[in-house]
């Protein structure tokens, strides 16, 4: 039903100041920004290391969903959200156990889809599950294109060698040249 956790979302009263300490300080990777007036938030998603992200999300108004959660403080963690490959199979299943879900949404083009369980039904944290394609939301520079599946980059010791991970983004390993020759050695004798 879940594939993985996709991100952890921060709550901020100051995007910009959350921004340059991911940033700057840490080394994240700014991906796919958005502003939803509707809802009056806006949203940036900053991948840290192989495929690891976090959602900085700041209210653009008054009347913002994320007014009450700020109420008493600078920013802290709202949601997290979780990967399901089928929306409507995950919330089958949580009917299936009795555990209630809300929001359920479909963004126009069916591009992201989803629901959301209220902290009380889930140990005091808010779990959003959404269906989507994990690359979407990344900056280019995190991402293969499409029809390539890996990169070798020779490096002094052997080879630094990249995955194009299914969660989206990019797994790297760093290999001797003793390790490289063990893996085309496995590769030989399992192809």
């Amino acid at each position: 039903m879940i594939q993985r956790i996709d991100h952890v979302s921060l709550a901020v009263r100051e995007p910009e100041k959350a921004f340059r300490f991911f940033t700057e300080i840490l080394g994240a990777v700014p991906g796919t920004t958005a502003t939803d007036l509707s809802k009056k938030y806006r949203w940036q998603i900053l991948s840290l290391g192989d495929l690891s992200r976090i959602e900085i999300l700041n209210p653009v108004g008054k009347g913002s969903f994320l007014d009450n959660f700020l109420k008493t403080k600078e920013g802290g963690v709202h949601h997290i959200t979780l990967q399901t490959p089928d929306i409507r199979a995950a919330m089958k299943r949580l009917d299936e156990f009795g555990i209630p879900y809300f929001g359920y949404y479909e963004y126009v083009g069916a591009y992201w889809k989803e629901i959301f369980i209220h902290p009380k039904h889930a140990f005091g944290v808010l779990i959003q599950i959404a269906e989507f394609e994990s690359d979407d939301w990344l900056a280019e520079s995190e991402k293969f294109p499409q029809d390539q599946k890996y990169s070798l980059e020779k490096t002094d010791t052997g080879c630094r060698l990249k995955f194009a991970h299914p969660g989206g983004g990019k797994a790297e390993i760093s290999l001797t040249h003793d390790e490289i020759h063990r893996l085309m050695d496995d590769l030989k004798h399992h192809v």
